[in-house]
Order: structure tokens, then sequence, then C-alpha cells
């Protein structure tokens, strides 16, 4: 094949010789990276606690732990106040009958009553997570286990959950919705015209991949009626993967997948009365299939749903209340933007039920409002020029709002409280000496919180918490051997600074050095990029990502990072509606400005050593950087991208850019196909011939527009990996260690 202008690195071992020398005796008693270390032997993998579950109403914790024998995970019990620890389900209760040993726990949960627990186990993937599986229910007090669903096909079950009053479990079989009696074992069919394209209880590809929508049913709090999503994907264009690899004939894999422009799966919902088996459907006005539906829950009684609509265009969030009973419908509350609006994942119900609280940025930042039942009354909670990340909940007997966020840092997060009144000015609850990212697992009674604290240079510390005060009550896993092994490598730590683009406008970055920098000489740069509106880079928190980073300032180079306009980040919403339309175009031309400053900025950075490289949304951005701006970036990787906009999914492509009917123009130009001609470097193409986000067929179309153009670059499949290429063996460690071998064949490392 050596006429081909394609090349193809083989896929065989590779052994990697690591060359860094030090440059004192200090660097030679220090540690250096190798990816064996990082991929394979998770030497820095910190250690988790948990995963914890609150006990009752925030009496105590639970957290699976390793039992005595070593043979399975015990369910441990802590009193919050006391710390107290006892065993509450040993796992030899966990046996069945016929079993040689316990079952392994993935998940887990108890019963209202506390009576009964459910076992989730032998799970098996769909598309991104575990949800289908067995699931067992134990009587603690009997110590009777017994499997759900005995009868029906094994490894199939999904989302079961017991009902409020801990009598029944209900649960999906391919795509049905079933009821379970616990004491007699009855089994009821509730849903019967499930399969094929009409998916209920659960939720199709796109649903659950754009608004994380997987499990697709609700129970009411009576115990009397299932709330659900049906979704019929008839005449959603069908996407075909080939599996060459597990069977000697290829294996075909269909999935309906809504291109941009495309017919759109229809979303409705029902509630099914348990006592006559009758479902009405919720009367919810507008297209079927040019609405989508994110996000549905009782309310705080059992009569109605609020459910969330939202236009295809993205930009209304209409809060819809539902009779259960007879299906009627009115709209309570309205966001409505320029560009795009979420769904509001943290509605909360306050106050008997007669108001909620929700987030809006009708102001420019995204901020609380409790809103009355009757969304004839409106109050603004939290106020200022910065954002709400997360809602925490509400102390309704302090008069207490809690939630995620930070003013002055966007690559921080921190706990805040405000009252509910609106009046006065937030306080920040996270200590001054936890700087970093902050997250919080708060008790059911909000008194409590599970505290992870962690920055770019500290590994997750987990801590028991008072909420109100946070007042320090016990460490649960301070990771500190982890933290002195990373203490002991050679390398520098991340430096934050930020990026003048304009007057007004400062992007975040990161820099890594060299471990044996030499200001004097001139430095090769590798630029990790996203750039994407679904995620960003520049955060000061622990990250496992960090250690690649970190790995190659050993080899020699210096790592830099920037989050473009458009990042998710809680900066307002002119930062995010800079964007608008312009994906893909805005965000290559704000790398390319900030790899011109910092060349111009710093003596050390060689101009003709720049590389870049990225995942998914940063493999697009990597092929645009190098195809629009060939002279700045010599070499670079792109993996997992998106090479023609219109091949991505219509749910997530239109959030951004709108139909393509509105903006021809901005899908042609943002997608990095339309400039393949201006590649002038080293470029290396990596695929999952598996990958159902991203298509394969994005990397053939680009590939055969190169070959056509005359362009030469290198490409590797990894055959039925998917978008995050990591199934099957040794595949990470491969993927890294090519990804290592070409930028150094490439973009050669070290100070000159």
């Amino acid at each position: 094949m050596k006429n081909k202008i394609l090349s193809v690195i083989s896929v065989r071992a590779i052994v990697v010789v690591v060359f860094v020398m030090s440059a004192s005796l200090g660097h030679s008693q220090k540690s250096l990276l190798t990816l064996e270390d990082i991929y394979v032997n998770n030497t820095y993998s910190p250690k988790r606690f948990g995963p914890v579950k609150w006990y009752k109403n925030g009496e105590g914790y639970t957290s699976l732990e390793q039992a005595s024998d070593n043979k399975g995970r015990d369910i441990v019990l802590y009193q919050t106040k006391s710390g107290d620890r006892e065993v509450l389900v040993a796992s030899s209760m966990l046996i069945p009958h016929g079993f040689a040993s316990p079952l392994r726990i993935s998940n887990y949960q108890f019963s209202r009553d506390g009576n009964f627990l459910m076992i989730f186990t032998n799970t098996k993937q769909v598309w991104r997570n575990h949800t289908r599986g067995d699931y067992w229910v134990l009587n603690i007090k009997s110590g009777k286990l017994s499997q759900l669903g005995p009868s029906l096909p094994a490894s199939l079950l999904m989302f079961a959950k017991f009902a409020p009053d801990s009598r029944q479990v209900a649960y999906v079989v391919e795509k049905n919705i079933y009821l379970e009696d616990i004491a007699s074992g009855n089994i009821e069919q509730l849903t019967n015209d499930g399969g094929g394209n009409i998916i209920n209880g659960t939720t199709d590809w796109a649903y659950e991949e754009e608004f994380a929508l997987r499990d697709a049913f609700r129970w009411s709090k009576d115990s009397k009626k299932i709330a659900f999503w049906q979704i019929n994907t008839e005449g959603v264009g069908v996407f075909t993967m080939i599996n060459n690899l597990d069977s000697v004939y290829p294996e075909t894999i269909p999935f309906a997948y809504p291109k941009v422009g495309t017919t759109n799966p229809e979303a409705k919902i029902g509630v099914i009365e348990l006592l006559n088996k009758q479902i009405t459907w919720m009367q919810i006005e507008g297209d079927k299939r040019n609405n989508y539906l994110p996000r549905m829950e009782w309310t705080s009684n059992a009569d109605e749903l609020v459910i969330q609509q939202i236009n295809r265009k993205q930009n209304i969030n209409q809060v819809i209340m539902a009779n259960a009973a007879s299906g009627e419908t009115r709209v309570v509350f309205k966001e409505e933007t320029a560009t795009w609006t979420n769904p509001i994942d943290d509605l909360n119900w306050i106050n008997d039920g007669n108001e909620f609280i929700c987030k809006s940025d009708k102001t420019g930042w995204l901020h609380l409002y409790m809103v009355s039942r009757d969304g004839n009354n409106i109050q603004q909670i939290s106020k200022g020029d910065f954002e709400v990340i997360r809602f925490l909940g509400i102390n309704e007997k302090s008069g207490y709002a809690y939630y995620l966020a930070s003013p002055e840092n966007p690559t921080q997060c921190y706990l805040y409280k405000t009252k509910m009144d609106g009046e006065g000015r937030a306080e920040r609850l996270t200590p001054e000496n936890q700087a970093g990212h902050n997250y919080y697992n708060v008790s059911p009674d909000k008194k409590y919180a599970i505290h992870t604290y962690s920055s770019h240079n500290n590994p997750p510390v987990i801590e028991l918490i008072r909420l109100k005060d946070h007042q320090f009550i016990r460490t649960l896993e301070d990771n500190n051997d982890l933290k002195n092994r990373f203490a002991n490598l050679d390398i520098n730590l991340k430096e934050f600074f930020r990026i003048p683009l304009n007057d007004s406008i400062k992007l975040d970055a990161y820099m890594i050095k060299p471990p044996d920098f030499d200001p004097e000489k001139k430095y090769p740069v590798i630029f990790y990029v996203y750039g994407e509106p679904a995620g960003t880079t520049v955060q000061d928190r622990w990250s496992g990502n960090d250690l690649w980073d970190y790995f190659l300032s050993q080899q020699g180079y210096i790592i830099i990072s920037v989050d473009n306009r458009g990042t998710k980040v809680p900066r307002g919403r002119a930062w995010k509606e800079s964007i608008y339309q312009k994906i893909g175009i805005v965000a290559s031309f704000d790398q390319a400005a900030s790899a011109k400053y910092i060349s111009q900025k710093w003596d050390f950075i060689d101009e003709d050593r720049i590389g870049i490289w990225g995942w998914s949304g940063g493999g697009s951005m990597t092929l645009n950087c190098m195809f629009r701006f060939p002279d700045i970036y010599k070499t670079g990787i792109a993996i997992s991208f998106v090479s023609n906009q219109k091949f991505y999914d219509s749910f997530y492509q239109e959030r951004y850019m709108g139909q393509v009917e509105d903006n021809e123009y901005g899908y042609k130009e943002g997608s990095p196909i339309t400039h393949t001609n201006g590649l002038k470097g080293n470029l290396l193409l990596i695929y999952g011939s598996g990958d159902d986000n991203c298509h394969y067929q994005n990397l053939e179309v680009l590939a055969n527009k190169l070959i056509k153009e005359n362009k030469y670059f290198t490409m590797i499949e990894y055959p039925m990996r998917t978008h995050a290429i990591r199934e099957r063996q040794g595949t990470t460690l491969h993927l890294r260690t090519s990804m290592y071998k070409y930028f150094i064949q490439n973009l050669p490392a070290g100070g000159k």
C-alpha cells in the first residue's frame, strides 16, 4: 500500500522511552511520570468515599466498604452527629441461593420505610452509562433475598424504583414499564405498545445524550400513579455502525439519530392510574416533533405534574403545570432569550408546595427566583453580577437558600447562602483556605453536607460539615498518600493567567512549564483545546487529565490551555451569546489570537514549534485551527471530532447554531471540512469506528476531501471503540502512546 497518500500507523506494541534530563540534583530526586502509571497502574488515582447516600432525613449516611473477608462489600451506616459506625447490611446477606459469592453492588437504594434494600448488579452499558442489569431486593428484617422480574429476560431491567409506600417496585424492560409487588412477587405490565419506534419509561439516543434523560418515569407521592415519557422515533433518520470484531460476518448496529435539520423524535407524557391501568396523556400544546420535553416531575402533591417544554430553536422554556387526572395544562413560568435557554435542573418546591425555586438569566446573570404556584408572583432571591452555578436547596426554618457560585474567579467554585427574601448580600461559606473547586452533597434536612474540595495541586479531600456555617465535623477521605506522591513529581505546577482579547474581554488560561525550564531558551508549546459551549478546560480543580499535561511537560513541552468565549463558565449571558450561530468561528479566532498574544508576550515561546490537540469538540477546534491558521499551528492531533456540523445531532447543534435555513453560512463557515485547503502542518486524525456520538463518517468524509486536495495526514482507527476510545484491552495506553510518539516525531521537544 506504499502508493497510498494516506499513511496509517500500524497497531503494534510501542515501547515508550522517556528522555528527561535533570537539571540539578533536586530534579534527580523527584519522580517521573510514565504512561503505564497514569493509564494502567492508576498510581495517581484519588480514593473516593462512598458513594454516599443519606440515610433517613440526614440522621446518618451510608457507604460501600470492603467486607472483612474480602468477598464483597458491606453497606456501612455512619451516624451523622457522632460518627458511630455499624455494618447495616453485610455482604454475607447478599448471597442468593446457589451463588458462591455476594452480589457485586453497582448501586443500591433503600425503601422509604427502611425495611428493604434494592441492589443493582450484573450491569450492561447502554450508550454512555450502565443502566441495564439485574435487581435484587433484600428484606432487611427477615434476610430474604429475591430477584425482581425472575420470569423476564436476564440483565434487561432498567431504573427499578421503590414506590413511596415501600410496597411495590416499578421498572422498564424492553421499552415497557412493569410493576412488581414486593410481598407476592406478582408482576403486571403497565404499557404494551413499547418496542420498535415506541419507547416507554426510558429514552432514545438524543434525549439521553443531550438532556441527560435516561430514567423516564416518576412515582407519584401517594404511590397510586406513575408518570412517564413516551418517545416515538418513527421517521427519524437511522444511523448504522458496523462491528467487524465479534463475529465472522459483520454485525450492523442501527439506531435512530436525528441530525441537523432532519426529523426529530416525538415526545409526550402520560400518567398511569395503577388502580385501573388507564393512561391519561398530558395536553401540551405545540408540535411534538418540534418541541422538547426535557424535564418532568410531580409537584408537591400527587395531583399535578410540572413539565418543562423547550421549542426546537431552544430559545423558549415554558414551565407547565399539568393536571394528572384530566391532562389539562397551563404555563406558569416562561424563559425566553435571543439565543438559547437550558432546562432548569434544580426546580424545588417550598412553602408547602405553594411556591417553587427556579433559575433564570433574565438580568444577564443566572440567578434564583421564587415563583408562586399560579405563576403570578415572581421574586428574585440571589442578586449581583455573578451566576448561580448550582442550587443546593432551601432551609425554610432559617430562611436561607444555598448554592454554588464564584463571583470573582470563574475557574473556581464555592458555597454561598442568601436570604430567601432577596435582601442582604450573598455570603460565602467555603473557607478561604479551600481555594479551588468545592462540591456539596446536602442532607435532606439541609443541616449537613458531604463536602469535596480539590484544586489543581490538591487531590480531593472529602469531609462532613455543618451546612449553615461550614463547621468541620470529620474527615472522610484525605488522600494524603496521593498528595505526597504528587508532591514528589518532578513538575512545575499550573500557572493561571488571563489573556486580554480586547479592552473588555479577558480569557482564562493556564500554562505548565517543563521541570528544567530555562527562560533564556525557546520551548515548543502544545495547546490543549475544547472550546465548545458544553465544557471548559481551564479550571482550578483536581483532574486526572492534568497528568497527561505534566507527562508532556516532563518531555520538554510547555502546555497551555485557553477557554475561549462561549465556553461553559459562569460569566453571564453576554459571554455565551457571543458565539451564538458562530460555533467554530469565534472560538478558533480566540484560540489563534491567544496563541499570537502568548508568542509575543514571552520570548521563551518557540513560534516554529506550536502544536495543538483536542477531543470531540476539541478535535473539531483542532481542525479549525490547523486549517484556518496554518501559519500558527505546525502539528495537531484531532480525536473524535465533527468535521461537518450538519453531521451532528439536531438537539445539540441547533441549540447553539440555530436552524440550518436561518444560518446556512454559519454551518458552512464553522465546519472544519470547509477549510481543508489551508492545511500545511502535520495532522493526526484518531477515531473509534464504534463512536455512536460523533460518527466515524466524520473521519471518512474529511479524509476523502484531504486526499482529493493532495493533503498529507496520518490516521488511526480504533475498531469498535466508542467516543471515549477506552473499551477493550490496551486501548487507552496505546492511544496515549501514539499521541506522545506523534508529538515527539513531529514537534521536537526541549528548550533551544
